[in-house]
């Protein structure tokens, strides 16, 4: 989220987002939808179990003692998608446990921004959550209504009723996971953090191509499919004319960089000259 995690679990968060991509690829639209729900529900009771966060995050237990706690726990609650994640979650090294319900968060935001990437939605939830955010943040009796304690049901219909029938089932999704759980924050470090995470996903679907001059629309239509068999999702692609690649293609997508520009084939024979040489 916008938290600045330390070390270990600025590194695991890493891993974990891997095990989400995996989660999600290939995923129906229903599919992604209730692997966000299950992390949400899986978030919720490590954030009011205190005991149990710290025997998933004990470093004198291993991986495998881990997954049994999490299989005994959860594998009736959750599908096997979401189980995987969390059991891949546990087997990480987290700077301190709190960090575990913030991370799950996050993975559940993700999984629905994912959902509604697979529907081709996901810039109109990013517009819609942010549009529900002016609207509770510029009403005071709106606000007060959504940060009163309990009353879950209520702040939910609530929501349906801000939202209508014109938003994006994801919005309401989680519109409504919000208000029912602010975990102690503000209403705009509560939007601040679900912008964030959407912001997140959204940053690993779009592409970035580097090329000399402008693709063909075959070459477009054919990366574009590649990249989404490769990503098992819809991948937007930005293109950038850029003259110094000379010749080739770079594609920068995710944390991946595939780099096939004449310019980039030449420094590497150029390196690979000096060493020789040296």
């Amino acid at each position: 989220m916008r938290v600045h995690f330390g070390g270990r679990s600025r590194q695991s968060l890493v891993i974990a987002r891997d095990l989400l991509d995996a989660a999600v690829n290939g995923a129906t639209t229903d599919a992604a939808s209730a692997l966000s729900a299950d992390l949400f529900l899986v978030g919720e009771v490590l954030n009011s179990n205190i005991s149990l966060r710290r025997a998933i995050n004990d470093p004198s237990r291993d991986a495998q003692s881990k997954a049994v706690l999490v299989s005994e726990i959860f594998s009736t609650k959750v599908g096997p998608a979401a189980l995987g994640v969390i059991t891949g979650v546990s087997a990480l090294r987290w700077s301190a446990s709190s960090d575990l319900v913030q991370v799950l968060e996050q993975l559940a935001i993700e999984a629905e921004a994912s959902a509604a990437n697979i529907a081709n939605e996901l810039d109109r939830v990013e517009h819609e959550v942010f549009t529900v955010f002016r609207a509770i943040a510029g009403s005071f009796e709106l606000r007060t209504a959504l940060i009163t304690a309990d009353a879950i049901k209520a702040k939910s219909a609530l929501v349906e009723d801000l939202l209508g029938k014109n938003a994006s089932a994801s919005t309401v999704k989680l519109v409504s996971r919000l208000v029912s759980n602010w975990r102690g924050r503000s209403v705009e470090a509560g939007f601040d953090d679900y912008q964030f995470a959407l912001a997140a996903r959204r940053n690993r679907v779009i592409a970035l191509v580097r090329s000399a001059s402008p693709l063909t629309t075959d070459q477009y239509d054919r990366l574009v499919a590649a990249l989404a068999k490769q990503t098992g999702q819809p991948v937007r692609v930005n293109i950038e004319i850029d003259p110094s690649v000379i010749g080739g293609v770079s594609v920068k997508y995710a944390d991946e960089l595939v780099d096939g520009t004449v310019a980039s084939r030449l420094a590497g024979a150029s390196r690979s000259l000096a060493g020789q040489n040296a």
